[in-house]
C-alpha cells in the first residue's frame, strides 16, 4: 500500500484556493465506506481525475502507522493534492468543488450556498447514525461470526479515538439494544422529515438544481437501503425514496458507488440485514409513535 506523505501547503495554495491548480489528486478510501463513496461521487460530478489508494478497513489498514501519519483519526477518506492533505469527507467535497471546470456544486447565491452548507453540517450527525445502524446489525453479526470476543476487543482497542472505541464496544455488546440506536433514530427521523418537506417542492435538496447537498447525503441513504431498511421512509416520507432513485440514475452514482459495491455486494448486505428488519421496524414505529 503506497501512500503520499504529508508536506507543507504552499502559501499560494492557502491564499488563492480557487486559482490553485491541482496535482494528480490522490484519494485513500474504502470500497464500501459511505464517506469515501460521497467523495467519489463528488469527484465524478466535477469530472476530476484521481489516483486510488484503497484501504482495506476489514484488515485494519486504516490503523497502520503510514496511514495514521496522513489521517491521525484512522478513518477514510483522505485526499492528497500535491502538498495539501485534506481530511473529513464534507471538507473534501467543498475543496474539490473549487477545482476543475465542472459545474459548481455549491451555488454562488448566498442563500442557496448557506442551505447547501447546512445540509453538509448535518452530515456529522447523519454519519454517526448510519455508522450505528450498520454496525449494530450487519457489522456486529459479521464480526461475531468471524472473530472471538478477544479478537473483536483487540480490533476495538486499535481505534485511536476513545469515544469511538466506547461506542463501538457498546454496539458490539448490545446491538440494537444500545442507546446509540435510539440516538440514531432521533437523527434519522428529523432528516427524513426535513427531506420530505424540501423534496415536496422540487426534485433536489436545493430545488431544481442538483448540488453538494445531494452529493453529501446520497451514500448514507443508499446504505440504509442496501441494509434492507428502506421501510424507514417508504410510508411516511416517500419523497426520500424518489430522491434516492433519481440520484442513482446519475452517472456519478455508478462511478462513486456501483463500481465499488455492485449488485453482488448489495445482495449480500441486504440478505445479511433482513433478519434485523423486524426489530428495526418495531423500534422505528415506537420512535414515530405508531
Amino acid at each position: 500500500m503506497r501512500l503520499t506523505t504529508t508536506k507543507q501547503v504552499s502559501q499560494n495554495a492557502k491564499n488563492s484556493p480557487r486559482m490553485w491548480k491541482p496535482q494528480m489528486l490522490e484519494l485513500s478510501h474504502g470500497t464500501t465506506s459511505v464517506c469515501s463513496a460521497k467523495v467519489r461521487i463528488g469527484l465524478s460530478e466535477k469530472g476530476l481525475e484521481w489516483h486510488s489508494h484503497q484501504i482495506n478497513l476489514t484488515k485494519g489498514e486504516q490503523h497502520r502507522p503510514e496511514y495514521l501519519r496522513l489521517n491521525p483519526k484512522g478513518v477514510v477518506p483522505t485526499l492528497v493534492d500535491g502538498g495539501l492533505v485534506v481530511v473529513e469527507s464534507s471538507v473534501i467535497l467543498e475543496y474539490i468543488d473549487d477545482l476543475g471546470t465542472g459545474p459548481r456544486l455549491i451555488p454562488k447565491n448566498p442563500q442557496d450556498s448557506a442551505r447547501a452548507r447546512m445540509w453538509l453540517a448535518r452530515c456529522i450527525d447523519v454519519h454517526a447514525a448510519i455508522n450505528t445502524m450498520t454496525f449494530s446489525t450487519v457489522g456486529r453479526s459479521r464480526i461475531r461470526a468471524a472473530k472471538t470476543p478477544e479478537e473483536a476487543e483487540a480490533a476495538i482497542l486499535r481505534m485511536p479515538n476513545p469515544a469511538a472505541r466506547a461506542k463501538r464496544r457498546d454496539l458490539f455488546n448490545l446491538g440494537l439494544e444500545s442507546p446509540h440506536v435510539d440516538a440514531a433514530f432521533f437523527i434519522l427521523r428529523s432528516l427524513f422529515h426535513d427531506m420530505q418537506t424540501i423534496l415536496d417542492r422540487g426534485p433536489w435538496l436545493l430545488g431544481t438544481r442538483y448540488s453538494l447537498a445531494d452529493v453529501a447525503l446520497v451514500s448514507y441513504v443508499d446504505r440504509l437501503d442496501r441494509l434492507g431498511f428502506s421501510g424507514l421512509w417508504d410510508r411516511h416520507t416517500p419523497q426520500v425514496g424518489r430522491w434516492l432513485t433519481a440520484s442513482r440514475a446519475r452517472q456519478s452514482y455508478k462511478k462513486g458507488i456501483l463500481d465499488y459495491a455492485g449488485d453482488v455486494e448489495t445482495d449480500k448486505m441486504r440478505t445479511a440485514g433482513a433478519p434485523f428488519w423486524p426489530d428495526v421496524q418495531y423500534r422505528w414505529g415506537k420512535v414515530l409513535n405508531l
